[in-house]
């Protein structure tokens, strides 16, 4: 009974996946090739997420052509690319960018090798697979980059074309924030800013963030400055966590302005505590990711029209897939 529990779970959890496809996962795409540069067509490729052991597959059609959607982003993977008749090839340690198509471009070659021929062309060349200016974010930079807020928006500004939370000299209001799919807008339109303090959404749990400048790809829309799609972690066959807490006062608050010393700093404080954990269910198929964080803000910056000059926010996420 509990495992029929665990997989309707896990089917409800795949099918919203399968929705927000176009903002939540990662493509293979490329041109499978023989000895004398013919296209394969038939040619097998099999993609291996090395974390959670989930294989994805695909066969290359009459042009030689492979093209392979929702793939989990990030790795790492292990590509094996086969053909009947021919030596397989084995690619490892391939990591994919969320929203980006990585491009598999191989040659499989007989066993016996007559020699080697070194070819290059001229740069310029346009990339087909890329639909305008993005910037990824990956977990290693999530996790090493120094952060102020713990907030999407302190890793967004990393993006060549933005000006605090304008892109592309467009007002932030005219963002478009997805996470997992969902939208993570300032309906009211009371600043640019549609995460602050991270918006009920902790740094910890999220995976990796792409931000988009303009895109040709009808995927991407509902933005005139920048679309910004992050995803959450989720659980692999080990056991990983994490456990943490962040402490401020007004010490580190400047003590000038323009020049001119300021006094009379009132005291405040903010304390940030949380922890992460996933891991495996059942081995291969079943996952399980929670985080938790909890928030306390004294003093000024804390102050609400309402509850004074204390502040309590608590996130959590939970998740099984």
């Amino acid at each position: 009974m509990l495992k029929k529990i665990f997989f309707f779970i896990a089917l409800a959890f795949l099918s919203a996946a399968i929705v927000q496809a176009q903002v939540t996962t990662s493509s293979i795409t490329g041109v499978i090739k023989g000895d004398k540069d013919q296209l394969l067509s038939g040619a097998t490729v099999k993609a291996t997420h090395v974390p959670s052991g989930t294989v994805y597959s695909g066969v290359a059609s009459s042009s030689g052509v492979i093209n392979m959607q929702g793939l989990r982003p990030g790795g790492p993977y292990t590509i094996e690319v086969s053909y009947a008749g021919l030596p397989s090839k084995t690619l490892t340690d391939i990591n994919i960018n969320l929203g980006e198509a990585f491009t598999l471009n191989e040659q499989l070659t007989s066993a016996t090798l007559e020699g080697v021929v070194v070819t290059a062309s001229a740069g310029g060349t346009t990339n087909r697979d890329k639909t305008g200016a993005s910037t990824n974010i990956s977990t290693r930079q999530l996790t090493q980059l120094p952060t102020i807020s713990r907030s999407i928006t302190d890793f967004t500004k990393l993006t060549p074309q933005s000006n605090g939370n304008s892109f592309a000299g467009r007002d932030g209001r005219y963002n478009n924030v997805q996470v997992d799919g969902a939208n993570f807008n300032n309906g009211f339109g009371l600043n640019d800013d549609p995460l602050p303090g991270g918006g009920g959404l902790s740094l910890d749990a999220i995976e990796q963030i792409q931000v988009n400048i303009a895109p040709y790809d009808v995927r991407q829309g509902g933005f005139t400055g920048a679309g910004i799609n992050a995803i959450t972690r989720s659980g692999t066959n080990r056991f990983v966590g994490s456990a943490y807490h962040y402490w401020r006062n007004e010490g580190l608050l400047g003590r000038k302005v323009n020049g001119d010393p300021v006094s009379g700093l009132q005291p405040s404080s903010t304390k940030t505590y949380g922890f992460r954990l996933g891991g495996p269910i059942i081995k291969n198929k079943l996952f399980f990711f929670v985080n938790a964080e909890r928030i306390d803000m004294e003093g000024p910056d804390a102050v609400l029209p309402i509850y004074g000059g204390h502040r309590t926010m608590d996130r959590l996420i939970r998740g099984i897939i």
